[in-house]
C-alpha cells in the first residue's frame, strides 16, 4: 500500500477556516417537514427541491444543472469536484487522476471515484477527522449550492429553503460545537422574512449571515428596502457575510437580460469570446462582485448609516483590495466636493479596516508580503472540499515562503476570523502535521503526477 507522505511542521496558534463547504445533503430535504409549515413545504416542493427517484435538484420548477448534487456524482470516469480536497488532495494529484480519465482504459474506477468523494462534505464526523489531518482547529461552514438561492423566485419557497439548509446546519455544527460553525442563509428576496430569520439564526447562536453582494435583479446593499436586514444585523451582532454568488445564468427568472454585475459580464464574455478559461469563471468572476460591493458599500457611506455592522468578504481572495481601497481614497479626496451623497466622515479605506476582513487563501502571497496594511483584516479559507481547496499547512508554508513572522501567522490564521465572530479559541488545538497517509493501491505515484503536469498531458489525440 503507497504511502503518501508531507513533511513534519508544527503550530502553536489555533487555526479557523473563515469560509469552508458543505454539500447539502438529501436530508435537508428529507427532514424539511419536520420543521416547516405546510405553506412553506408546498412552497418548497415548488421553488427548491431534491428528488430522490431522478437523483435532480429542481429549481424553480426545473431541472438545476451546476457541478451540486445532494447525493456525490460517483461512477467510472467520474469526480465529485465539491468533495474532492480531503486531507492530503493536493491540485498536483487531482491534476494526475483528471489526467487519467482522458484514457477511457485509464480512467477512474466506481470504487476509486467512490474513495474521492469525501464524506465530510456532508456528515461532521468525518470531516473533524479530516480536520485534524489539514491543521483546521475550527471552521465556519458555508453551503455549496450558493449560486442558486439568490434566483429563487418564490419568497415564501426562499425562506422555506433557508429554513430548512440553516436547521439542517445547526444540528451539524452541535457534533463539536466548539469546533464547527455556520454562516446562515438568508432570504433576501423578501426583507421582512431576510430580518425575521436573521433574529432566528442568531438566537441558535449563529454568527453570520450569508448575503450576495446584490440581489437577482440587481439590488444593491444602499437600496432603502434592505433597511429591515440591516438593523436586525446590527441588533443582534450577527457578521454581514459578503459571499459572491456568481450566477450561471440557469436558474434566472423569464425576461432576464441585463447585465448586473460584473461576474455575469466576465460568464457572457467567456461564453461569446470562446476563452473558457478557469481563471475567468472561478477567479475573475468573484474577484469582480467582491471589489464592486467593497466599492459600493464604503463610498455610499453605507457603514456610516449602520456603524455596527461588520462585515467578511468571502471566496474572492485579497490581493486586489489593497489597490482598491487606495484607488477609493484617491478617489473620494479628488472628487468630494462634487459629491451628490452625503460627505464621508473618514476615508473609505479607514472605514473598511474598522468594519470589514477578508478571506484569503493559503497559496495565495502577496497579503503575507504586505503584513503592516493586513494585518487585522485578513482571514484564511482553505475552500474545502471544493477542487481548489487546501489546508493549513500549505497556508503556513506560503506564509513561511515570505518570511512572515509568527504572530501575523497567527492573525490571520485565526485570530483575527475569532475576534470579528466573537468566537472563543477551542480548549485542545492540533500541534503537529500528520507526516503520513497511507492509500490504496491506485494512487498515483511522483512518475506519474510529473508526467501528468507537462502541459501536453493534457492533450487527448485520436
Amino acid at each position: 500500500m503507497p504511502v503518501q507522505r508531507f513533511r513534519p511542521m508544527t503550530k502553536d496558534f489555533p487555526t479557523f477556516d473563515c469560509d469552508a463547504h458543505v454539500v447539502e445533503p438529501a436530508r435537508v430535504w428529507e427532514r424539511a417537514a419536520d420543521s416547516l409549515t405546510r405553506d412553506e413545504l408546498e412552497a418548497l416542493k415548488a421553488t427548491m427541491w431534491y428528488d430522490p427517484e431522478t437523483r435532480q435538484l429542481l429549481v424553480n420548477g426545473k431541472a438545476d444543472v451546476n457541478s451540486f448534487s445532494p447525493e456525490p456524482r460517483t461512477g467510472p470516469g467520474a469526480i465529485d469536484i465539491v468533495r474532492l480536497a480531503g486531507p492530503g488532495l493536493k491540485h498536483d494529484i487531482q491534476r494526475a487522476l483528471n489526467v487519467r480519465n482522458l484514457n477511457p482504459e485509464t480512467a477512474l474506477t466506481r470504487e476509486q471515484s467512490d474513495y474521492l468523494a469525501h464524506a465530510g462534505a456532508d456528515e461532521p464526523g468525518p470531516r473533524l477527522r479530516d480536520m485534524d489531518v489539514q491543521g483546521i482547529d475550527q471552521v465556519m461552514i458555508i453551503p455549496t449550492s450558493i449560486d442558486t438561492y439568490p434566483w429563487l423566485q418564490n419568497a415564501l419557497g426562499a425562506r422555506a429553503m433557508c429554513k430548512a439548509y440553516n436547521d439542517w446546519a445547526y444540528e451539524y455544527t452541535q457534533e463539536d460545537p466548539e469546533r464547527l460553525f455556520f454562516a446562515a442563509l438568508i432570504p433576501m428576496q423578501s426583507p421582512q422574512f431576510a430580518a425575521e430569520e436573521v433574529y432566528r439564526v442568531a438566537a441558535r447562536g449563529c454568527r453570520v449571515a450569508l448575503v450576495r453582494p446584490m440581489d437577482a435583479m440587481g439590488n444593491y446593499p444602499i437600496q432603502p428596502k434592505y433597511e429591515a436586514v440591516w438593523n436586525a444585523l446590527e441588533d443582534t451582532g450577527l457578521v454581514y457575510g459578503m459571499h459572491p454568488f456568481p450566477a450561471s445564468g440557469i436558474a434566472k427568472p423569464p425576461g432576464y437580460s441585463d447585465q448586473y454585475s460584473g461576474a455575469e459580464l466576465i460568464r457572457k464574455t467567456i461564453s461569446t469570446s470562446g476563452l473558457p478559461h478557469t481563471f475567468l469563471s472561478n477567479v475573475q468572476n468573484f474577484q469582480a462582485e467582491a471589489a464592486l460591493w467593497v466599492t459600493m458599500v464604503l463610498m455610499s457611506g453605507f457603514f456610516e448609516r449602520h456603524p455596527k455592522i461588520r462585515a467578511a468578504v468571502f471566496e474572492a481572495s485579497s490581493t486586489w483590495l489593497s489597490f482598491l481601497l487606495d484607488e477609493c481614497d484617491k478617489t473620494y479626496r479628488l472628487y468630494r466636493n462634487e459629491r451628490q451623497l452625503p460627505p464621508l466622515k473618514q476615508l473609505p479605506s479607514e472605514t473598511f479596516f474598522q468594519h470589514c476582513v477578508t478571506g484569503f487563501e493559503g497559496d495565495e502571497a502577496p497579503p503575507s508580503r504586505l503584513p503592516d496594511f493586513y494585518r487585522d483584516i485578513l482571514a484564511w479559507a482553505s475552500d474545502v472540499y471544493h477542487h481548489d481547496g487546501d489546508d493549513a499547512w500549505r497556508a503556513i508554508e506560503t506564509m513561511e515562503e515570505c518570511e512572515l513572522p509568527i504572530e501575523d501567522q497567527a492573525r490571520f490564521l485565526g485570530a483575527n476570523a475569532r475576534r470579528l465572530y466573537n468566537i472563543e479559541p477551542p480548549s485542545r488545538i492540533i500541534r503537529e502535521r500528520v507526516t503520513e497517509i497511507h492509500r490504496p493501491d491506485w494512487w498515483p505515484d511522483e512518475d506519474e503526477i510529473r508526467e501528468a503536469l507537462k502541459p501536453e498531458s493534457s492533450v487527448t489525440r485520436l
